[in-house]
């Protein structure tokens, strides 16, 4: 009876009510699917199928999500395609889920867009065992060739030289700092990787780190989120996203010529980088399952590319603050002069002397906040937090941002002052600076990056004023990407 009633129902509908019913079905059909589970923290209403894509602005990520958690608390959620994703907002919370809750939220979420790129191989995709032996052996590897020696400090030093006549040559006229910072910085990291530095005229060297600066504001884009949305039928359409896949071929391709290289002249017994290292260690025949050809692109490629724009970008944003702020840069010269003078480049033994000058580099990392909802989590196990549920699986997003300017933990959150660091003269440590993230999945290259920034922002300062071009006023305005960068920029550099 039921199925004669329906058969004449559906015989006298037009296709148009067809339509619309199906539709209005689908519609419902998707909505009881995405609601929120049960004990699962609030967040704004999600549209059908787009979840809360239209609920933020992409180009100011980080200020959207400020927004949402002043009305809905420091743990709410959102919809984005099919998956929810969670924001953890403040300090106490931030570091539950990072260091006291960390084994609970070890994992990388398997984004469609990092899947095509990276296959979940390297350090920064992978999760498990896989993840734990490449980070243990990068963290060996990196130590063994440097890290917290004098040996890397000299390397950072010669570098300095080098960026330093670089920028002199440039007489004092307007000049865009970009990718010359970003070679030098980029030579530390390849000098350990590759056992060689480029020079800041090697056309091609340059032209690489131009696609991995496009890339980087690609991935951070809508774009991005609309191929992790629908990635079935973006993979095959026309856009930006489309460039990214071609720009990581690219890199991809150039870091495997570098493995080719290394071993046609491979030596066991004269390990010359982290390369070699890597094919040391598949040679072994104890060697773990998880050292093989794939590992050690991605591996050299991750390194590569966090070594590269993390560090750069913040000495952009210093070299932006110090020509903004024309009395800060005479203090740090001032200090400079005093604990170094002119004769003899920076020393990192001289950090602790120079206690104006360190706060000023950590001011330039907290305010640039360049990694602004820190690297996405992935629950490991169903767990609570902070009274609400959370299943496994679930994206968490741990808000840097809520904490470098909270206003509780900061005397002017949204000024740049030094003297956030300062007490009494002398630098201090604050608990709420976190921009290298926390727990067991924080920046591996952290020790690496503080020595970067105060060796080369004190060489710089040592040699040159920095100033905005006549008649032209500089802005901290930002672009928004994997990292939130400055936007081009021209700058002034005297010789002192």
């Amino acid at each position: 009876m039921l199925l004669q009633l329906l058969s004449v129902l559906w015989e006298s509908l037009s296709l148009p009510e067809v339509l619309l019913f199906l539709a209005s079905f689908l519609l419902v059909a998707d909505y009881l699917k995405r609601r929120r589970p049960k004990g699962f923290p609030p967040g704004p209403m999600a549209l059908p199928v787009l979840g809360n894509m239209f609920s933020v602005d992409f180009r100011k990520l980080h200020l959207s999500m400020q927004q949402i958690a002043e009305k809905y608390g420091n743990v709410f959620s959102m919809q984005f395609g099919s998956e929810w994703v969670v924001l953890v907002n403040g300090l106490p919370l931030v570091k539950e889920v990072l260091v006291h809750q960390g084994e609970n939220f070890l994992d990388r979420p398997p984004f469609p867009l990092t899947n095509e790129i990276t296959g979940k191989f390297g350090l920064l995709a992978s999760n498990g065992l896989s993840w734990k032996q490449q980070r243990r052996f990068a963290l060996s590897t990196l130590r063994n060739f440097g890290l917290g020696k004098k040996s890397l400090e000299e390397r950072i030093q010669d570098e300095s030289r080098y960026l330093a006549d670089a920028i002199e040559d440039e007489k004092g006229q307007p000049f865009d700092p970009h990718f010359q910072i970003n070679n030098a910085v980029s030579n530390i990291i390849c000098s350990i990787v590759f056992g060689d530095r480029f020079d800041y005229h090697d056309h091609r060297f340059q032209k690489l780190l131009q696609i991995l600066d496009q890339s980087v504001v690609l991935q951070g884009s809508i774009w991005s989120q609309v191929y992790d949305t629908f990635p079935t039928i973006m993979k095959y359409l026309p856009g930006p996203h489309q460039t990214i896949f071609k720009n990581w071929e690219q890199l991809k391709a150039f870091v495997k010529e570098m493995i080719e290289k290394h071993k046609e002249d491979w030596n066991p017994s004269e390990t010359r980088d982290f390369i070699d290292a890597y094919l040391n260690e598949m040679a072994k025949d104890d060697a773990a399952s998880s050292f093989h050809e794939q590992n050690l692109l991605f591996s050299t490629l991750d390194l590569f590319f966090a070594g590269t724009e993390t560090t750069s970008t913040t000495l952009r944003w210093a070299l932006l603050y110090m020509a903004l702020n024309p009395e800060i840069q005479a203090r740090v010269h001032s200090e400079i002069d005093s604990e170094i003078g002119q004769s003899r480049q920076p020393r990192m033994e001289d950090r602790d002397s120079m206690p104006y000058t360190n706060a000023v580099v950590h001011e330039v990392q907290r305010i640039s906040n360049i990694v602004p909802l820190n690297v996405p989590r992935m629950a490991t196990n169903d767990t609570e937090l902070a009274g609400f549920r959370v299943p496994k699986g679930t994206i968490l997003l741990p808000n840097l941002t809520s904490i470098l300017f909270d206003k509780d933990e900061w005397e002017t959150p949204d000024v740049f002052n030094p003297n956030h660091f300062l007490e009494n003269g002398q630098f201090r440590k604050k608990e709420a600076f976190m921009p290298f993230s926390a727990g067991k999945r924080a920046c591996l290259g952290e020790q690496l990056a503080k020595m970067e920034l105060f060796l080369f922002f004190t060489a710089l300062l040592q040699k040159f004023t920095f100033q905005a071009p006549k008649d032209v006023s500089l802005s901290l305005d930002y672009r928004m990407g994997l990292t939130l960068s400055p936007q081009p920029y021209r700058i002034c550099a005297h010789p002192r």
